[in-house]
């Protein structure tokens, strides 16, 4: 039966090798960069993320606006045969009234599925291009989420696959440690014996 001791590398006893003691304390590191370090990687990276994403949103938030426009015309033909999906926007002329500048009309992209006559938010930058919304807070959060996300998962891949190097390398050290201590040890177990030797 096979009996395993918890520990044994931590010990001393006639079998354990500096490769041993070598991976025991690998193992430890490993484990608080696995438990600790990563975990501080991804929180860091999401903060800075969100700073960046909310700072960002600031900025386009002062140099966008937001009008209410109806769209006009008809919808054009190859998106009203694909309306299943309703999260799809299209290009549409749309018209609103600005203050100070009278009734202006431009195309921008607007929900599928909008009818000539529904009123529609649309953006438009500061060139009076027509843009994406700013990202909200939600949209922000999701964006450091990821980011934390993907810079903990990363930190722990390549801590993992360093582990993995670290461990053939030490095979390979324990090895050469045995094959070194059984050659000198090995002469003493393979000699034959004689009945005078005592």
């Amino acid at each position: 039966m096979r009996t395993r001791v918890r520990g044994w590398r931590w010990r001393r006893n006639p079998l354990r090798r500096r490769s041993d003691v070598v991976e025991a304390w690998t193992v430890l590191v490993v484990a608080v960069l696995l438990f600790v370090v990563a975990p501080l990687v991804g929180v860091a990276a999401g903060l800075h993320a969100h700073d960046q994403a909310r700072a960002l949103a600031a900025a386009q938030r002062a140099e966008r606006h937001q009008v209410r426009a109806v769209v006009i015309g008809d919808v054009p033909e190859r998106v009203s045969e694909v309306q299943s999906d309703r999260r799809t926007p299209y290009r549409a002329q749309v018209r609103w009234t600005e203050p100070g500048k009278g009734v202006r009309t431009a195309w921008a992209r607007v929900p599928a599925g909008t009818r000539a006559g529904e009123p529609v938010p649309v953006w438009f930058d500061s060139r009076g291009r027509n843009v994406a919304p700013p990202p909200d807070d939600a949209a922000v959060w999701q964006h450091a989420v990821t980011i934390g996300l993907c810079a903990a998962g990363g930190t722990a891949t390549v801590v993992v696959l360093g582990h993995a190097v670290e461990r053939r390398i030490a095979l390979r050290h324990r090895l050469a440690e045995w094959e070194r201590e059984w050659a000198r040890t090995g002469p003493r177990w393979t000699q034959p014996r004689t009945w005078g030797d005592g």
